[in-house]
C-alpha cells in the first residue's frame, strides 16, 4: 500500500511509520513540527520508501499522488497547561487540526477511494461515570471546560469520519487510544511517565499530587501499533475501537515502580492535590471489541515497557549533558 500518515514527526506517528515501512508499505509522512520532532523524521528518511511532506494539515493538502490509505494522527495531545506543546496552550490549533485536518484527510481518501483511519482518544469519554469505558458509552464531557478544545475536537473528528462513511460509503476506521508510552515521548510534555522518568534519572524525588490514588492504564507503544496495523487491514470497521492496556495502576504504584527500575534513592515528594476541571480520576479501557475483532491485546508488561522507555530517556539525557 501507499499510505499518507499525518503527524509523522510525533511519538505515535514515527513509531507507526517505522512499522508500516518494515511491513513493506510506501509511506508519505506529513507534519509541520508544531509538536513533533525533526529527529523522528530524520530516523525515517534513511528508508527509501519514505517521503516527507512539510505541511500544516489545517491548510488544503498538496498533491502527493494516489494513496491507498490516509491515517490522520496529527494533533497536540498533552493536557498539561505548563507545557508549551500541550493543547491548553494551543487551543485553536488543536481544534483546527482535528476539524480541518480531518476534513482534508477525508476528502483525499474520498478522491482516491482510499481507506481512512482516524486516531481518536480516550478523552472522548471525558471524566467517565462508567468504568471501564466501552465504545458504546457516550462520555461525560463539558463542552466549555478546560479540556474541551481537545475532547470536543476529537468527538467532532469522529462524527465527521462517520458522516463520510454514511454519506459517501467511505471505508473508515476510528481507534480510541488510551494512555500510551514508550521511547521517543517528549521529555518535556508534562505527562506523568516522562515527568517521573526525568525526575528519577536526575535523582530527584518524584512529585505526587494528593495521595496518588488516581489511576491510569498504560499501554506500551509497540502493542498499540500492532493493534492499529490490524485495524487498518480489517476489511470492515466503521465504528470506534478502544486500544489500551486494561490493567490499572495508581499513580503512586507507578512512581514506586519507576524509582525501583532506575534505582532512584530520592523517594517521593507529596504535594497538595492539584485537580483540574475534567481531569479523569479513573481511566481504563474495555478492549472486548479489539479482542473479538482483531485478536489483539497488549503483551508488554509495565515493568518491561518502562525499562525500554527509561533506557531511551537515559540516552537522550546523556546527549544533552
Amino acid at each position: 500500500m501507499r499510505i499518507l500518515l499525518t503527524g509523522v514527526a510525533g511519538f505515535l506517528g514515527s513509531h507507526l511509520a517505522e512499522r508500516l515501512l518494515r511491513d513493506g508499505h510506501d509511506v508519505v509522512g506529513m507534519d509541520n513540527f508544531l509538536t513533533g520532532s525533526r529527529a523522528n523524521v530524520r530516523l525515517l528518511q534513511t528508508h527509501p520508501a519514505f517521503q516527507f511532506v512539510h505541511h500544516d494539515v489545517e491548510e488544503p493538502w498538496p498533491d502527493v499522488g494516489p494513496v491507498d490509505a490516509v491515517l490522520h494522527f496529527a494533533s497536540p495531545a498533552s493536557p498539561n497547561p505548563r507545557s508549551p506543546f500541550g493543547y491548553p496552550n494551543l487551543p485553536i490549533r488543536t481544534m483546527r487540526t482535528n476539524a480541518w485536518g480531518t476534513y482534508h484527510g477525508l476528502e483525499m481518501a474520498r478522491h482516491f477511494g482510499a481507506r481512512f483511519l482516524l486516531a481518536s482518544t480516550s478523552e472522548v469519554y471525558g471524566d467517565p461515570e462508567v468504568h471501564p469505558q466501552r465504545e458504546d458509552y457516550w462520555g461525560h464531557v463539558n463542552p466549555v471546560g478546560e479540556r474541551a478544545v481537545y475532547d470536543e475536537a476529537k468527538r467532532f473528528a469522529e462524527a465527521m469520519t462517520i458522516a463520510y462513511h454514511r454519506k459517501y460509503g467511505l471505508d473508515v476506521r476510528i481507534v480510541r487510544i488510551f494512555n500510551t508510552y514508550g521511547p521517543r515521548m517528549r521529555m518535556d510534555d508534562g505527562r506523568v511517565i516522562p515527568n517521573f522518568i526525568v525526575q528519577a534519572l536526575r535523582r530527584e524525588p518524584l512529585t505526587i499530587y494528593g495521595q496518588g490514588e488516581q489511576t491510569r492504564s498504560f499501554c506500551y507503544v509497540d502493542d498499540l501499533i500492532e493493534g492499529i496495523v490490524r485495524l487498518l487491514h480489517l476489511e470492515a470497521a466503521p465504528f470506534p475501537v478502544n486500544m489500551g492496556n486494561p490493567q490499572e495502576y495508581t499513580i503512586l504504584a507507578l512512581a514506586r515502580l519507576i524509582n525501583e527500575i532506575t534505582g532512584n534513592p530520592s523517594g517521593l515528594r507529596f504535594e497538595p492535590a492539584m485537580y483540574r476541571e475534567g481531569d479523569p480520576k479513573r481511566r481504563q479501557p474495555d478492549i472486548t471489541r479489539a479482542r473479538n475483532l482483531l485478536g489483539w491485546e497488549p503483551q508488554v508488561t509495565l515493568p518491561e515497557g518502562l525499562a525500554s522507555t527509561i533506557a531511551d530517556f537515559r540516552a537522550r539525557l546523556a546527549q544533552e549533558a
